[in-house]
């Protein structure tokens, strides 16, 4: 199919990704899940609130009255719920009725998601406040693990392989002395100088400040080498950090 795009279009999809966490519920127990909650926030207060979620419901059984008090749980501490994963235990119409979205996880069918209002910020102050807001740089000396997802306020150091299916987020750089073969999102609250730095780049998925590329798109002649990735302008460029 060949896309038209007229002269006097005012719409365009743009290849940017949308950050989200999926928030996993093992039980429906309201004194354990509000335990467990608090001390997630107390440990991580900003990214946590920041961050959209989506609710993705234990397989048992859940009324709206269950549903309805949890979402209530999570809205009187900010958390910024979007949408809840679609199963079988509550119906879309009862889901949206309590004024969320649903999407599908694990699943070949496209997730239709409306794009976010763009933000008045010039590009200028949002680069320097994301800047201003790095905190920390995260070491890690182990193998990155399928399922697995860390998370750094600042810049991360992964001094080991990346797992397919492990993901890596970062307000900062990410660098990787090892396979990189997961996902690597640097900049993720908008520093669009934000780089990705691998030994090895066989990953699932490159983003930097919301701009990304999937295994598919990454160009064949940087794949298993060691390479640094970062943005000019809008535009995705590799570099070899080989020296000849």
């Amino acid at each position: 199919m060949t896309a038209v795009v007229e002269e006097n279009t005012v719409l365009e999809f743009k290849g940017r990704m949308l950050m989200m966490t999926v928030l996993h519920l093992k039980t429906l127990d309201a004194d354990v899940l509000r335990e467990q909650l608090d001390r997630s926030l107390a440990q991580s207060p900003d990214w946590l609130r920041e961050v959209p979620i989506v609710l993705d419901l234990p397989g048992d059984d859940v009324s709206v009255v269950e549903l309805a008090l949890i979402l209530e749980m999570l809205r009187d501490r900010d958390m910024n719920l979007v949408a809840v994963a679609a199963s079988a235990a509550v119906a879309e119409p009862e889901i949206r009725a309590l004024g969320l979205g649903v999407v599908t996880l694990a699943s070949a069918r496209p997730v239709r998601t409306e794009a976010a209002p763009a933000s008045r910020e010039a590009p200028a102050e949002k680069e320097a406040r994301a800047k201003e807001a790095r905190a920390e740089t995260l070491v890690v000396d182990q193998p990155v693990r399928s399922g697995q997802q860390l998370y750094s306020r600042g810049d991360m150091i992964v001094l080991a392989p990346v797992g397919t299916g492990a993901e890596l987020l970062a307000e900062g750089h990410i660098h990787v002395y090892g396979n990189l073969r997961g996902r690597a999102i640097a900049g993720v609250r908008g520093d669009t100088s934000a780089r990705v730095f691998c030994q090895q780049l066989n990953a699932e998925l490159i983003s930097i400040a919301g701009h990304y590329q999937v295994a598919e798109d990454l160009p064949e002649e940087f794949r298993g080498q060691a390479v640094q990735i970062g943005l000019d302008g809008e535009v995705m460029q590799f570099s070899s950090l080989r020296r000849n």
